[in-house]
């Protein structure tokens, strides 16, 4: 069996994979060994609990507050709020532990169970493994006034989004931008947030009924708010995803901005403030080679790592960086946040537009990026997706036919069970050529 938490927690399809009682059991590990790590010294433990929209996440929910509860865990339940809000309140209501249920950009089926330590920040491995290896082990169960209380706070969204708002250095006044919430966590407090900076906002996908998240909309399908956003001749538009921890963009004419270019954004207008710490802005090897380029150029330094939000984090606060990110839309800003946070990404780069009186088209102009594919491949075997001689042959080849001219990445998801390729090359169709050539390859040597 392999390891239970991925790069973002423990996911899977709700109640097969992720079952209430694995929940309920996780909680348990989760609160004997951050209280054994001294988390808890001196004081009874406080946990806080959100959740998005998912219909499977009401049990889950339910099975995570009992879990605590039954480990002597106080308990606040914040009800449906974005992952990074749940981050931000673990800090806010000086929390020992933040626990949210959401499975992010993922279809409705899967859920997942995201711990966060006291301050908002993400467990380190080290207690990931400790919680998996501590699973239904046996324990001493408190009784009577050792058990812990389970109560609801109402105040959880002003909270956040005066949080978020109050960060922006300008605000949005004059601004036209169409949010889609897809259906999802950030449904009520992301136009709230926009609206209180100063924006007109038209909000679309923000009528979640536990059914409908991430369904043909969010971040991962811009189609309906390209539509939106030409339709209403807005100057933007911004797609969370279900847990409102990433944000795209699409530009007043509907074309789509990734990651990569709002964090250059970001980074040109921090630097410009003098808030982006070292000249350094950190990114993944996903990170497109013009992204790369364009930093440079500016003179600001790129420090890369692996895939996932948490080794971006793991360099931010091993260097002391104040902003990373991921092409997927996962954006860092350290000085407001522990996590990625989409409200905040999106409220900055809108920030930036007013500030300069400038298009985002035109912002994000300062990267010229590399065409790029990226084929999912499912049904494989990913954990031998780099170390099966004849992939990496392939993968070499490619390497060799591609030259200074583009470059491929090959590597299993993190949170879904495929493996993906990534290639860049000089135009858009050797690009997809080469890509599918390597899935082919992957799907030959690694299916099941």
């Amino acid at each position: 069996m392999g390891r239970l938490f991925g790069t973002d927690g423990v996911r899977g399809v709700a109640n097969r994979d992720l079952t209430a009682e694995l929940a309920l059991d996780l909680s348990v590990a989760a609160a004997h060994v951050l209280g054994e790590a001294g988390a808890f010294e001196g004081h009874r433990p406080v946990a806080v609990v959100g959740r998005d929209p998912r219909a499977s996440g009401e049990f889950l929910e339910a099975a995570v507050v009992a879990g605590l509860a039954s480990a002597g865990v106080d308990v606040w339940r914040l009800g449906v709020l974005p992952t990074p809000g749940v981050a931000y309140l673990t800090a806010d209501l000086d929390a020992d532990l933040g626990v949210m249920l959401s499975a992010s950009h993922n279809p409705m089926p899967d859920n997942g169970v995201k711990f966060f330590a006291r301050g908002g920040h993400k467990l380190a491995d080290a207690l990931e493994d400790a919680i998996e290896s501590r699973l239904r082990e046996p324990w001493q169960r408190p009784v009577g006034r050792g058990v812990g209380r389970v109560r609801e706070r109402d105040d959880v969204a002003a909270r956040y989004v005066g949080h978020v708002v109050s960060t922006l250095p300008h605000g949005l006044g004059g601004l036209d931008v169409v949010l889609d919430c897809a259906n999802g966590a950030a449904y009520e407090m992301a136009p709230a947030a926009f609206e209180r900076a100063g924006a007109r906002v038209l909000t679309i996908h923000d009528r979640p009924d536990g059914l409908n998240i991430n369904d043909g909309c969010g971040s991962t399908h811009l189609g309906d708010l390209s539509s939106a956003v030409v339709r209403e001749r807005a100057d933007v538009g911004f797609a969370f995803d279900g847990d409102a921890d990433r944000c795209l963009a699409v530009d007043a004419t509907g074309d789509a901005i990734d990651g990569d270019r709002l964090l250059a954004i970001l980074a040109l207008a921090m630097r410009d403030a003098g808030r982006l710490a070292s000249g350094t802005v950190v990114s993944t090897v996903m990170s497109n080679v013009g992204f790369t380029r364009a930093m440079r150029e500016a003179g600001i330094d790129v420090e890369q790592t692996a895939v996932g939000d948490r080794y971006v984090l793991e360099a931010m606060r091993a260097g002391g960086f104040s902003l990373g990110g991921e092409q997927s839309g996962h954006v860092i800003m350290s000085d407001h946040a522990t996590t990625g946070d989409g409200l905040l990404t999106g409220l900055h780069v809108a920030a930036r537009m007013a500030q300069t009186r400038t298009a985002i088209a035109d912002l994000a102009g300062v990267v010229t990026p590399l065409p790029q594919v990226l084929v999912n491949v499912p049904g494989v075997d990913k954990s031998r997706a780099l170390s099966h001689p004849d992939v990496n042959d392939a993968v070499s080849a490619a390497e060799a036919a591609l030259g200074e001219s583009g470059r491929v990445l090959l590597r299993p998801s993190g949170t879904e069970p495929l493996v993906r390729v990534m290639v860049e090359a000089a135009t858009p169709s050797q690009a997809q050529n080469v890509a599918d050539e390597l899935a082919r390859v992957v799907r030959k040597h690694l299916a099941f």
